[in-house]
Order: structure tokens, then sequence, then C-alpha cells
């Protein structure tokens, strides 16, 4: 069973920045993608980073392009996904989640994706 576990969040103040982590377990091929999706209060769930286990390409909302980037290490079966997020705006506070989703192709579509882990939240002050 997939298993996804979030951390890293906390208290930034704008222009700063955070490493958030996805501990991901339970895969057995590389044809899966690892997504990071945020919600913030009254605001629908947005997908904002996505990368493939297989060839490690990535994908990034408008929102967050040149400013945050997605990377993976380990092994198949146990990957970890980072998020590091720089240039934090207000904006961006969000509880923040990691969700994967097994097949080829990337995508930020919150309902293509079937595992979740619990969230993290960012809280960007001024």
């Amino acid at each position: 069973e997939v298993q996804l576990q979030a951390s890293g969040g906390g208290l930034v103040q704008a222009g700063g920045s955070l490493r958030l982590s996805c501990a991901a377990s339970g895969f057995t091929s590389h044809r899966y993608s690892i997504g990071w999706f945020r919600q913030a209060p009254g605001k629908e769930r947005e997908g904002i980073a996505c990368i493939s286990g297989s060839d490690a390409f990535t994908i990034y909302a408008d929102s967050v392009r040149g400013r945050f980037a997605i990377t993976i290490s380990g092994d198949i079966a146990t990957p970890t996904v980072d998020l590091q997020t720089n240039s934090l705006k207000l904006a961006d506070t969000a509880v923040y989640y990691c969700a994967a989703r097994f097949g080829d192709g990337l995508g930020l579509a919150a309902d293509s994706y079937e595992y979740w882990g619990q969230g993290t939240l960012v809280t960007v002050s001024s």
C-alpha cells in the first residue's frame, strides 16, 4: 500500500524559504508521479508541482514556477520528494499536501491522484 508523509511546514516571513519533504513508500515500479498540492482557507485545492518517478520530469503551476523546485531522491520503493519553496509570499499560506498516482505522464489535477498524505501548514507572515 502506498503511503505518504509530508513534513517541513512552519512559519516564515515573506521573502523567505522553506523546504517541504514527502516521504513515500509502497511503490513497486517507477511508473508513478508524485505531486504537491496546497489548499488555502476558503479556496479549492491547487496542484502546484509534480515529478515523474521514472525520469524526474517536472511541471509547475504558473503561481509557483520560478520560485519553487520539486526534486526526487531515494529508491523505487521509498522515494522522497522535496519541494523547495523560495521567495514566499503571503498568498503562499496554505496547507500543503503530497499525493501520488500510478501510470505515465504528469498532471496537476487533484482528482487524478489516488493516494494522499496528511498536510503540513505553511504560514507566511509580513
